[in-house]
């Protein structure tokens, strides 16, 4: 087999499986989140409304592998543990900023688009 189709599949295997990661329902609103500065666990809970303490906590330390967020602790009684968007998730929070303009400015026509696809003649 050729190296460059190995290559260009394995590269887009990896591509894909990060578009998933960052594509799920949580981590972007995470992401989001986090945009104005460092925030605390019930902070970044408060401001994604609906997330469970499980899947914040599994989004947390998704993104702090992937070296989106990174989490310092402050030495207190009790800890107190703050977390902060990376260089590489600002970037990342950029993109998202981009995409959610990009959907308000369109969302009337995607709705209108929805409605005369759904009221089609089959």
């Amino acid at each position: 087999m050729d190296m460059t189709v190995k290559s260009a599949g394995a590269d887009c295997r990896a591509v894909s499986e990060i578009l998933s990661r960052i594509g799920d329902k949580w981590t972007i609103q995470v992401v989001v989140a986090l945009r104005p500065g460092p925030h605390r666990f019930n902070e970044i809970k408060r401001r994604v409304g609906g997330i469970s303490q499980q899947m914040l906590t599994r989004t947390l330390k998704t993104l702090e592998r992937d070296g989106m967020i990174e989490r310092s602790v402050r030495h207190t009684t009790p800890p107190q543990v703050a977390y902060a968007l990376t260089p590489l998730g600002h970037s990342l929070s950029d993109t998202a900023k981009h995409l959610a303009d990009w959907a308000a400015a369109h969302r009337g026509a995607i709705a209108d688009n929805r409605i005369r696809y759904d009221n089609r003649k089959p």
